[in-house]
């Protein structure tokens, strides 16, 4: 089966992830002005780790992305190593959640969530 996917500003999320995010934002009753903040912080056994959280402040040094109905805030230095990051949500025998694919990232540690660049 292809996977469909959006991208803006060379970020992609795939649909399974989009519909994803809309069905945690419908469960736990997260108001639509909310946009769901991606972001790169230090830390991690690789020296950086991806953060996703639901957020209702929008920084003017924030770029909002638009996927749908779904809004994603990406401050300024998180965007420097996002540029070209594919986001998907995948639920199978190896687990169940959101995985980031980045062409940015030289090493990951072995659980996926850090990476060095």
């Amino acid at each position: 089966m292809t996977e469909t996917m959006e991208a803006v500003n060379d970020v992609v999320i795939t649909q399974r992830a989009i519909e994803e995010i809309g069905s945690i934002m419908r469960e736990q009753s997260i108001p639509e002005n909310y946009t769901l903040r991606m972001g790169v912080q230090g830390g991690g056994c690789s020296g950086f780790q991806y953060s996703l959280a639901f957020d209702e402040t929008i920084s003017e040094n924030d770029t909002i992305l638009e996927f749908g109905a779904v809004k994603v805030a990406v401050d300024y230095k998180s965007m420097l190593y996002l540029k070209g990051v594919t986001l998907d949500f995948q639920d199978g025998l190896n687990g169940r959640g959101f995985v980031f694919n980045n062409p940015n990232a030289k090493k990951t540690c072995g659980c996926g969530s850090s990476f060095s660049a």
